[in-house]
């Protein structure tokens, strides 16, 4: 019996190093999960039944554990980079079977798929040409380069403070004459090719609480052809409490001649805008287009999110990474390549959002390395070292036993 306790003893603990050693060799790769080997007693049936004199007849690997706890994260200069903080696996259709893992150290192949250094394209939710995404069944992520196409202007909102003490022009209005308006402003505008035209607005006032306002469209006047009369494009009207009650918003219909659809229809909005007795002022001029845009730059969110900057200062949704979890993950099958497949064991993919349900947040321009705490290791190495020594000395014990009744006369 001793000889099969010893034998059992020595390729548990031989065991017992592959699995240290495994650990070990992976404590530098992102994403590893250390294992951790489980050892069961043996006993052999007894005819009799349960008795209190049973003697063991050694062990047995009973299993070997992976542990899923949280490793270090580390920045990277990559913003395909992505760490998972908290529970949950990296999604991966690997050559159209489903894998899963925990390495974020992602990159673009030639189609714009993101993939991982195997070549398994990472899944999620897509996004359409509006940026909504579709948040049914994940699918491969694409970065799409394409040119964001451009936006036609249609509202501007200007807030602006007309000074209540403003005297009447002596002069009848005209661009080119300063002294013929008392303010003036001007902002950007976008026909539907992204072309960029100048529309400046004019404010002259009547004395009883109400402003005329002109407009010009890269500098030739809206409304009217010179030499005929200037015409104004609106009137705004005043409370005596200084707020607007009337004129707003005005409609300006701007002349294009790029090629662009014509006439760019604008309305200005002044809601907000004020007529107190303080120096006029433009605290806020803002619009609703943009011409066309490049991609520069993207970055994934701590929700998943994958946003992409553009050269024309836009931003645009372009999908969402997913994570999944299970309800046993030890359940899960090591594929190696830092990949897992689910089993009967682990359970169905519960697939989310990242930061919903048991799914943790992610970080860009980061990864998370091993779990290994290798000071454990070096210990644990030690130990089984020691176990199957001993277990070598008691085989070595029991061969001298069986030596000496051999060499009885």
């Amino acid at each position: 019996m001793s000889f099969e306790s010893g034998l059992s003893g020595l390729a548990a603990a031989s065991q017992d190093l592959d699995v240290i050693g495994n650990n070990v060799a992976n404590s530098g790769t992102v994403g590893f999960k250390q294992s951790q080997i489980q050892f069961s007693d043996v006993y052999a049936n007894s005819l009799s039944g349960a008795g209190a004199s049973q003697i063991g007849i050694g062990t047995k690997v009973a299993g070997v554990a992976q542990q899923f706890t949280q490793g270090n994260i580390t920045a990277t200069s990559n913003p395909l980079d992505v760490a998972i903080n908290g529970g949950g696996f990296f999604r991966m259709d690997n050559n159209g079977a489903v894998t899963y893992s925990r390495n974020g150290q992602f990159q673009l192949n030639k189609s714009g798929d993101i993939v991982d250094t195997g070549g398994a394209i990472l899944t999620g939710y897509t996004a359409n040409a509006n940026g909504g995404l579709s948040t049914g069944a994940p699918a491969d992520l694409q970065i799409n380069t394409a040119s964001l196409p451009p936006k036609t202007t249609s509202t501007v909102n200007a807030l602006l403070n007309l000074n209540a003490a403003s005297t009447v022009p002596v002069n009848a209005f005209n661009i080119n004459d300063p002294t013929s308006y008392n303010n003036a402003t001007s902002v950007s505008v976008y026909d539907s090719l992204g072309n960029s035209h100048t529309l400046q607005t004019f404010y002259v006032t009547t004395g009883t609480g109400s402003w005329n306002v002109y407009a010009t469209s890269d500098g030739v006047p809206v409304g009217y052809t010179p030499p005929a009369a200037a015409v104004p494009v609106g009137t705004l009207n005043f409370s005596t409490s200084g707020t607007v009650t009337s004129g707003s918003p005005i409609a300006v219909s701007l002349p294009v001649g790029t090629g662009a659809a014509t006439p760019l229809n604008v309305s200005v909005n002044y809601t907000g805008t004020t007529q107190y007795g303080a120096a006029f002022s433009v605290n806020s001029l803002q619009q609703n287009g943009y011409t066309s845009g490049q991609l520069s730059s993207f970055a994934v969110g701590s929700d998943g999110t994958i946003s992409g900057s553009y050269t024309n200062g836009q931003t645009a949704t372009l999908g969402q990474v997913v994570l999944a979890n299970f309800t046993d993950p030890n359940g899960l099958q090591s594929m190696g390549g830092n990949q897992w497949v689910a089993t009967a064991a682990s359970g169905p993919a519960l697939v989310g959002a990242p930061g919903s349900a048991s799914l943790g947040v992610l970080q860009s321009s980061a990864t998370e390395g091993s779990n290994v705490d290798l000071t454990t290791e070096l210990v644990n190495m030690i130990t089984a070292q020691r176990n199957y020594q001993a277990n070598a000395q008691t085989i070595k014990t029991e061969d001298a036993l069986t030596q000496t009744l051999i060499n009885l006369r």
